[in-house]
């Protein structure tokens, strides 16, 4: 750790409180704001992801019940799909909708773009290679997050954020942070290569996350650093663990290594 001079940053639940909240519900047309949160919610339940969590409170928030969904699968960096009755339903980002075979009409791709650009996470939902509509989740900073990222530039580090998520998103977020380096839209395996081509350029690389998807990231790294408010396997990947999730911790760490 005192030799790192970069550090990779995973967005929801590392620079994020982790726990988003639902803030947009938009459906196509002919179709209703609880027939499409109802469809959603019912797939979601089969999901640990944070931005299940946020649909599934936000249907209960609501009054609206999830739909019976069985058969779900996950789809690492994508979305989820399952059956609803008769009808295949998918939800996650463009490229899980693209999987489907599934085309966004413009009016829904241009309010996804004003969404993104918000700072909303847009989750798309299709049923039978049909857009449906789509979700729009915001997930806010961590008010130790600014504190932790002067800390780091102040030490000479360069910071780099990591993310599944859209650039149109991450850029949202990473501006007001003061972040001008964003990889965005990359899947789990991207996220360790993107770490692997740090390390082949010389760089030696710290990690920061709190997901399954970030696991391979901080294994790849040359420290990985779990927020402990994460999931195990990504505490498990890590050689430093952050209890309490607060990124200050991170300077801290490299401090206390330099001077041991």
């Amino acid at each position: 750790m005192a030799a790192v001079d970069t550090v990779v940053l995973d967005k929801t639940g590392t620079l994020t409180e982790g726990k988003p909240k639902l803030v947009t519900v938009l459906p196509a047309d002919g179709l209703s704001e609880r027939e499409l949160l109802g469809l959603a919610a019912g797939l979601e339940r089969g999901s640990e992801h944070p931005l299940a969590a946020a649909i599934l409170s936000g249907a209960e928030a609501r009054g609206v019940t999830p739909a019976a969904v069985e058969g779900f699968e996950a789809v690492p960096g994508k979305g989820a799909r399952g059956r609803a009755g008769a009808r295949r339903v998918a939800l996650g980002n463009a490229a899980m909708l693209a999987a489907e075979g599934a085309t966004v009409p413009d009016a829904l791709a241009g309010r996804a773009d004003e969404l993104r650009r918000a700072g909303q996470t847009v989750v798309f939902v299709a049923a039978d290679g049909a857009a449906l509509g789509l979700l729009g989740v915001a997930d806010p900073i961590k008010p130790t997050t600014p504190d932790a990222l002067r800390e780091l530039r102040a030490a000479g580090l360069r910071v780099v954020m990591l993310t599944g998520d859209s650039r149109a998103t991450a850029e949202a977020v990473a501006k007001p942070l003061g972040i001008d380096e964003v990889i965005a839209e990359v899947l789990p395996e991207g996220k360790a290569d993107a770490v692997r081509e740090l390390r082949a350029a010389g760089r030696v690389v710290a990690m920061a996350g709190d997901g399954v998807n970030d696991a391979p990231a901080l294994a790849a790294a040359d420290v990985g650093i779990a927020m402990g408010t994460g999931a195990g396997v990504a505490v498990e990947s890590a050689g430093v663990t952050l209890v309490g999730g607060d990124l200050r911790g991170v300077p801290k760490d490299r401090a206390l290594s330099r001077a041991t």
